[in-house]
């Protein structure tokens, strides 16, 4: 998947997959990881926010599962 970067102090870049509903976060200390089940809406809305951290912590953080992926930088 393709991830675009984002200028956050807590996110180095986003990606989606529209079709399936799959979230791939790259965090600024190295980890990816994969949300399940995820409306495009949130990752509308995530690119969108001023905060990108902070809409991480309320809107994607402990509501969706997720898992660590191995592709990293």
């Amino acid at each position: 998947m393709d991830r675009t970067a984002v200028d956050s102090s807590v996110l180095r870049s986003v990606g989606y997959d529209p079709v399936a509903r799959r979230l791939e976060l790259e965090f600024t200390g190295g980890g990816v990881y994969v949300y399940a089940d995820v409306p495009a809406r949130v990752h509308r809305e995530l690119l969108a926010a001023p905060s990108r951290g902070r809409y991480f912590v309320r809107r994607i953080r402990g509501q969706y599962a997720y898992r660590r992926s191995g592709a990293g930088r």
